[in-house]
């Protein structure tokens, strides 16, 4: 309920300030621009102002601190000051509390967020309410100011909410919300560009790679999302929920347009689609069945039965053998022939409970997760068993609170609860209930661990120690991590659990004793591009990636940027540099004059030391080019070696680069009716001269008379 003051430079003489009187935790202090006032916050909704006491109320001993301008004395003068409360002010919300705020001193803006959603601005030190709104159903967590002003960030930890705020225009900036339960599945759209999630909150959301921004969101199911596939065209998302339900969203206008359900209510584990998109197929938890429905017609087309345990995997076989692969907790997988006449079954058995199973791209492969950390490798056309990893050992790492036994030693209990190979089948990536994801080389059956990746290393999630702090052992030998302390929270309705045992969804159930949260992966997903990895762990999606997606300019802004500077630096013969300068001074003269000024002979080395993000602009500019100069070998040159060195990033980012590569075709197309209009022309010439050349030949002559 008190401030103290104190100096960050030892000062001869000097004791803490305290500032005292706050009925409530004080939750931060400020000082003002010149230094002169001093403002608490408290829980309560308190706002005090501390200004310098009367000079009368100074003892007559006290001699005058003489003011100066500069910092060292401003701050002699602050911490010789004596502070007494100026001004009292409120907010007046009724049934909140003061949870976090910031003072933006330039401004005097003072910044506050409650605990009800609600946040406000007010101008200090009048104390006048620019404006109050509410953003959230949930307690703002954090806020933050530009160093301008103009921007306000809102973090709401339950929700997972993101906002930038700009009150001038009160208008967002940014909005984004994660899953605010645990991350359950994703799957990468057929192009890479798109990754969608399914939550413990049942949301569906969709993301963008590149930008790591959710674009759509779709909330229809009422239970945790337990899987979600893309169809092979991209354009059909399917999901799969404990509500019984699978679901077909359009990605083209973002609407649920198919509903499949089974006859008898069940719990739906898991999710496969046909290569051509037509049949989807869905595993139960309780009946212990497999789904088929017809995507165009929403009709039930078959209901496999044989498994005697829940199902939790199905894959279709990507080669379109018309094989339906389904593990299940029975220690058997099923390779059905779902679309043959013979209906033929053939059972697999392997040593333990399977967790999840994966088709190398071929359709030649089946990769399977037991619950004994082994990975098993099937033969599909002689059903036999070719490789088995033994991936206990190369999962193991961390300790858990409650652990008996080191994290060395700790390899029971482990086990990859997800696979998924690489675009090439040369490599398989497994992730399971552990921090660790690893990589495993499976070329020639080999098996060999590739490389090892840690999810996390945030210290206040479960299973990220190595070694645990004896610091938190108490006098009774128990680790105080497993010690339930939300009775002591300050705010009622963080203390207050309404909810019953096993009433809530999923990881929000907080009617159990153990809450912190585990450091897994839950799902793994390899970009069909082959460039990056996607895994869905407690922090949220992680996206794993070869590229570089951090443009990066190397020429910084505090050059003399001037037509003069340009052209002297070509001169030097400098010809990267002067074309990056032309691109930032954008006129166009002046970058025509150095492109065409650049020998044809040091193209590919300049496209190559490039950065990227002038690689659209001269994409751009050459094509414009290539309309309307005769130059066309030296402009194509250009356009071959910009798409050979970048082709690949262009490709990813196709939906961003659209314009600039309709551009590129069009000045091809048009270049391409040109030439061959020409060569057609002069063929015929030529072939006029030839004639010409035949008939003024004097034996052609004499043949012509005769």
């Amino acid at each position: 309920m008190t401030a103290r003051l104190f100096t960050l430079d030892p000062l001869e003489g000097f004791r803490p300030k305290t500032f005292s009187g706050h009925k409530d935790a004080v939750v931060a202090a400020f000082f003002s621009v010149d230094g002169s006032s001093i403002y608490t916050v408290s829980r309560d909704g308190a706002v005090f102002t501390w200004k310098e006491k009367e000079q009368e109320m100074h003892s007559e001993d006290e001699e005058p601190i003489p003011s100066t301008s500069n910092d060292s004395s401003l701050g002699i003068r602050v911490a010789n000051t004596r502070w007494g409360v100026h001004k009292r002010n409120y907010f007046n919300q009724a049934n909140t509390k003061v949870v976090c705020t910031t003072f933006h001193p330039a401004s005097n803006l003072l910044v506050v967020g409650f605990s009800t959603g609600i946040f406000g601005l007010w101008e200090m030190p009048a104390f006048s309410n620019i404006h109050t709104l509410s953003i959230s159903q949930e307690k703002i967590s954090s806020v933050a100011i530009n160093p301008s002003g103009e921007w306000l960030a809102f973090g709401a930890k339950k929700l997972g909410q993101l906002l930038v705020w700009e009150w001038q225009s009160e208008s967002y900036v940014l909005k984004q919300q994660g899953h605010y339960y645990d991350m359950n599945t994703l799957s990468y759209a057929p192009d890479g560009q798109t990754i969608a999630t399914g939550g413990d909150d049942g949301k569906i959301k969709v993301w963008s790679a590149h930008s790591g921004f959710c674009f759509v969101t779709f909330t229809e199911h009422s239970a945790p999302i337990s899987s979600v596939a893309f169809a092979k065209h991209g354009g059909v998302l399917f999901s799969a929920s404990l509500d019984g339900t699978v679901r077909a969203y359009d990605l083209v206008r973002y609407r649920n347009f198919r509903t499949f359900t089974s006859p008898s209510p069940v719990q739906f584990s898991c999710l496969a689609v046909d290569p051509s998109g037509e049949v989807v197929a869905a595993g139960s938890t309780d009946s212990y069945e497999v789904f088929l429905w017809s995507v165009q017609t929403g009709k039930l087309l078959d209901v496999l039965a044989g498994h005697e345990g829940p199902v939790c995997s199905l894959a279709f076989s990507p080669s379109g053998a018309n094989q339906l692969a389904s593990g299940s907790w029975d220690k058997t997988i099923r390779l059905w022939s779902v679309f043959g006449r013979s209906r033929a079954v053939e059972p697999l058995s392997v040593t333990s409970d399977i967790l999840a199973l994966a088709f190398r791209p071929d359709g030649n492969e089946l990769a399977v997760s037991t619950l004994d950390g082994q990975i098993t490798f099937f033969d599909i056309h002689e059903s036999k068993q070719t490789n088995v990893i033994d991936g206990r050992k190369d999962i193991s790492g961390g300790r858990k609170a409650d652990d008996r036994v080191s994290a060395a030693n700790n390899s029971s209990g482990k086990s990859f609860n997800s696979l998924a190979y690489t675009a090439d089948g040369g490599c398989l990536i497994a992730g399971g209930n552990s921090k660790y994801v690893v990589l495993y080389d499976v070329r020639e059956g080999e098996g060999v661990m590739i490389k090892k990746f840690q999810i996390s290393e945030n210290l206040s999630l479960d299973g990220t120690e190595e070694f645990l702090d004896n610091r938190k052992v108490n006098e009774a030998g128990i680790n105080v991590d497993l010690i339930d302390m939300r009775g002591d929270e300050s705010d009622l309705e963080d203390r207050m659990d309404l909810s019953l045992p096993g009433a809530s969804r999923g990881a929000g159930d907080m009617s159990i004793r153990r809450y912190r949260q585990e450091a897994r992966t839950k799902c793994v997903r390899f970009s069909p591009t082959g460039r990056a990895w996607a895994a869905a762990s407690t922090e949220g999606l992680l996206i794993y990636s070869l590229d570089d997606s951090v443009t990066f300019d190397p020429f910084d802004l505090s050059i003399d940027l001037t037509p003069q500077s340009v052209l002297e630096v070509l001169d030097a013969r400098e010809y990267l540099k002067a074309l990056v300068m032309a691109f930032r001074l954008n006129e166009k003269p002046l970058i025509q004059q150095v492109f065409e000024a650049i020998p044809s002979g040091d193209i590919r080395l300049i496209t190559r030391q490039l950065p990227f993000i002038y690689v659209p602009l001269l994409l751009r500019f050459v094509a414009e080019h290539l309309e309307r100069t005769p130059h066309i070998e030296f402009d194509l040159i250009w356009m071959n070696t910009l798409l050979m060195s970048h082709g690949r990033a262009l490709r990813d980012r196709s939906g961003e680069y659209a314009s600039v590569l309709r551009v590129v075709q069009k000045a091809l197309s048009e270049s391409e009716v040109s030439i061959s209009k020409i060569c057609d022309d002069n063929s015929s010439a030529l072939a006029y001269y030839l004639d010409q050349s035949r008939r003024s030949h004097p034996e052609d002559v004499k043949m012509l008379e005769t």
